[in-house]
């Protein structure tokens, strides 16, 4: 009976060792540096770019003149927040004739941190309650309202 006490001791702590473990995640594709060296501003095309490193994740938002790919590695701990632990994301901009005009690569320390203001505009007019919104419309109904036309 020890000996199984002590087995199943040591099972429920391995599985406890286990669940303290991260568990590591990578999101989306950001080709390699030494693909990235492959392509070559003012001689490479969409096309070539695309046989060489792949079809991006993202294009431009406003204009079909950059292309996206962006790599992040995530950190999850069962019962914390996930936490980006790394991401690269690779720009490739194209001029009019769609031929690379140039190529950039940007790692987490590039990155900036962005103070977004939520600001809302104020309306006039009363607050009501559900209270007085659903008993606001009782006998402002007539007859003539529900006779179809």
């Amino acid at each position: 009976m020890k000996r199984l006490t002590g087995m199943f001791t040591a099972i429920t702590l391995a599985f406890g060792m286990a669940a303290c473990a991260p568990v590591m995640q990578n999101h989306g594709y950001a080709p390699d540096e030494e693909l990235i060296a492959e392509i070559k501003a003012g001689e490479d095309t969409r096309g070539s770019v695309r046989r060489k490193i792949g079809r991006p994740g993202t294009n431009g938002v406003f204009s079909d003149t950059g292309w996206y790919y962006v790599a992040s590695q995530v950190k999850n701990y069962m019962y914390y927040e996930p936490e980006v632990v790394s991401r690269r994301v690779v720009a490739v901009e194209f001029d009019e004739n769609d031929v690379v005009s140039s190529v950039n690569s940007y790692g987490f320390e590039d990155g900036r941190i962005i103070d977004l203001q939520t600001r809302t505009t104020p309306t006039h007019g009363r607050q009501l309650t559900i209270l007085q919104q659903i008993l606001g419309n009782i006998g402002k109904i007539t007859g003539e309202d529900l006779v179809p036309e």
